[in-house]
């Protein structure tokens, strides 16, 4: 019994070691066919090559994803990579690009931002985007300049089909970055924390019926977000998160204790109409 368990033991480190040291890295599972998706930019066919050219020294039981990574992160345009075998000669590498924000002016040429401020050369942007300016030059690849990143991560958080609606942004010290749409209303951010969820709130009040024509929407607060220069503001909450609504005054009615002649003061009395009961008529008698 002993020497059977020491015999597979034995086997087992023997398989180990023949997989780790031989089969994992053998030609019998050598890479021969990559299959590169996703790309779009004018530099897909450089990227493929070059991921192509990485895992021609890779098996199918010996994938490094690290040395990929590494290789497609020297350009700009690549956001991740997933890298997934096809035992035993296939490897699929899928691409994800990094998403244009808004575009920005470099020598009078409009280039496309990711909202992490990254100059995405080479990739075709969508149609519509706004151009942003900058108040400082690129420092290498990235946009430097801070209130210009925030309006990049503002722009970037937006749904589908909304890049397209922002006609301008703009920054101040009072209501931080407001964002102005194009046929709508200013939709003041404040800062630039939680910027899906401000875009979730706007364009949820956006939809609301009753807060068509307002000419701003004030989601400094998400999840309390605010319509204003309506006739009548019916969106819930209807005042900004924090306002005290005063309760309306009580109308004034004489004063029911004053002193009577005598020096003494009546008790105070209300009269209801509802339940009073009128005093009745005192006929007339016609004279003769």
């Amino acid at each position: 019994m002993q020497r059977a368990c020491l015999l597979a033991a034995v086997l087992i480190v023997a398989s180990g070691a023949l997989y780790h040291f031989w089969l994992r890295d053998s030609s019998l599972v050598a890479v021969n066919h990559v299959e590169v998706t996703g790309l779009t930019s004018k530099d897909g066919p450089r990227i493929q090559a070059m991921l192509e050219s990485v895992a021609d020294d890779m098996t199918t039981l010996h994938v490094r994803t690290d040395e990929l990574e590494e290789a497609a992160s020297t350009f700009p345009v690549v956001g991740a990579i997933h890298v997934q075998p096809d035992f035993p000669h296939g490897l699929r590498i899928e691409v994800t690009e990094r998403p244009a924000a808004a575009l920005v002016s470099i020598d009078g040429v409009p280039l496309p931002v990711a909202a992490d401020g990254t100059v995405l050369r080479g990739l075709r942007p969508p149609e519509g985007l706004p151009l942003l300016e900058m108040e400082k030059p690129l420092a290498d690849t990235r946009v430097s300049d801070p209130s210009t990143l925030r309006a990049f991560l503002v722009a970037g958080a937006a749904p589908a089909g909304f890049p397209q609606r922002i006609d301008g942004m703009s920054e101040g010290p009072e209501k931080g970055i407001v964002v102005e749409l194009e046929n709508g209303p200013e939709v003041i951010f404040g800062d630039a924390d939680l910027a899906a969820e401000k875009w979730t709130a706007a364009v949820r009040v956006l939809a609301d019926s009753d807060a068509a024509g307002a000419t701003y929407i004030d989601v400094r607060l998400p999840d309390r977000p605010v319509a204003g220069g309506l006739p009548v503001e019916t969106v819930d909450p209807v005042a900004p998160a924090g306002d005290v609504i005063a309760p309306p005054a009580e109308p004034v009615t004489p004063d029911a204790t004053a002193a009577a002649e005598d020096g003494t003061i009546p008790p105070a009395t209300t009269t209801d109409p509802a339940t009073t009961t009128p005093a009745p008529e005192v006929p007339t008698v016609p004279q003769p």
